[in-house]
């Protein structure tokens, strides 16, 4: 069973109240005698009574041991104190069969804030043993620091004074090394330049003799290439020249040929044509001359008739021309009150016909044998 002890406003040996709680871990005990005596303590009691009486107990001897323990002894050795507990309690509760398996204080705490002041106390002291103890580490290890710095200056001076006497040795040595080395570098760069100038020098002999063999080689190929292009150009230019001027020459002559027969022939036809012209304008002509000549003879033989009959063909031409601008003329309407008149207006017409006629012809109708025995009525007739 877990037993949780509690006493408040106890005060200990210096009068100071605290309030302590206390954990204990107790069970019966089963040893035959002891397990006697607990069933004659608690046989017919529930858990909760059997607690409460253990707890009775402890909280007993909790309170007469505060009373006689200091603060710092109860709260700086919390063990020893529950150790002190546990041995004061175990006979009391042994004789009633039950056996303290362990007891721990679970806190302590006061309301008066002693514990508080004591631990600002303890803490203040502490803070001051830390800051004196830093600051005597601090200066220990300052004057510590000092010590070991100027032992490694004398050191590093010791060091580098004998490493720049190393340096100094061998910076000797390597410009020993170097000026043996340059010298032998110097004399074997001047007998390899040497030996390449009189190599280079074979080599540009060998050189210019190659040059001079390909040269000749050179002529000799440019000699068949201009041999070969003479025989070419002959082949390709001059012969198919030759042959196009010789076919120029034949197309000319034959075209020379063709344009004379061609104009011998045109001006065959050019004569014949007039020939033939000249022939047909002769006929006409003597047709036209026959024609005239019978003509006059038939005018001389019939006189006024014939002038009258040629008077009469041309009267149908003469009187077209006059109608003309009336040839679109669909009617003409003479406006007259009386019908006589119209008769007139026709006479009147017909009476200055010969005049017109002998306007424009010369003829005077009027002398006409022929005209003067028709009447009005034909004369319209013949018109």
């Amino acid at each position: 069973m877990t037993i949780l002890c509690r006493c408040e406003n106890i005060e200990t040996s210096e009068g100071v109240p605290l309030d302590v709680t206390g954990v204990a871990q107790v069970k019966v005990m089963v040893d035959d005698e002891l397990l006697g005596y607990a069933c004659e303590q608690f046989l017919g009691k529930s858990v909760m009574e059997i607690k409460s009486v253990i707890l009775q107990t402890l909280e007993g001897h909790l309170r007469a041991i505060l009373g006689t323990l200091t603060v710092e002894q109860i709260y700086q050795d919390r063990d020893k104190f529950a150790t002190l507990v546990r041995e004061v309690a175990a006979p009391d509760v042994g004789r009633m069969g039950i056996e303290i398996l362990s007891f721990t204080i679970k806190d302590v705490y006061d309301k008066v804030e002693y514990l508080s002041s004591l631990g600002k106390t303890q803490t203040a002291a502490v803070q001051r043993d830390a800051d004196i103890g830093v600051a005597e580490a601090e200066r220990d290890a300052g004057i510590r620091e000092a010590e070991c710095k100027k032992e490694m200056m004398d050191v590093k001076f010791i060091a580098d004074t004998k490493m720049a006497d190393s340096k100094r040795e061998l910076e000797m040595q390597k410009a020993s090394f170097n000026q043996e080395v340059n010298t032998k570098k110097a004399e074997a760069q001047l007998a390899y330049e040497l030996q390449a100038a009189k190599e280079q020098q074979k080599i540009r002999l060998e050189e210019i003799e190659i040059e001079v063999v390909q040269r000749k080689k050179q002529i000799m190929i440019e000699e068949k290439e201009i041999d070969r292009t003479e025989k070419e150009l002959i082949a390709t230019v001059r012969r198919p020249a030759e042959a196009e001027a010789y076919r120029m020459q034949q197309v000319a002559e034959g075209q020379k040929t063709k344009k004379v027969l061609t104009a011998q022939a045109e001006a065959e036809k050019i004569r014949c044509i007039g020939e033939a012209e000249a022939a047909s304008i002769e006929a006409v002509g003597k047709a036209e001359a026959e024609k005239m000549r019978l003509k006059a003879e038939a005018y001389q033989q019939y006189g006024e008739a014939a002038k009258t009959a040629l008077v009469l063909e041309a009267l149908p031409k003469i009187a077209s021309k006059v109608a003309a601008p009336l040839a679109k003329t669909n009617e003409i309407v003479i406006l007259s009150g009386e019908s006589s008149r119209v008769t007139g207006e026709v006479t009147r017409l017909l009476a200055e016909l010969p005049v017109s006629v002998n306007a424009l012809t010369g003829v005077d109708l009027t002398k006409i044998p022929l005209l003067q025995k028709m009447t009005t009525s034909q004369c319209q007739a013949a018109i």
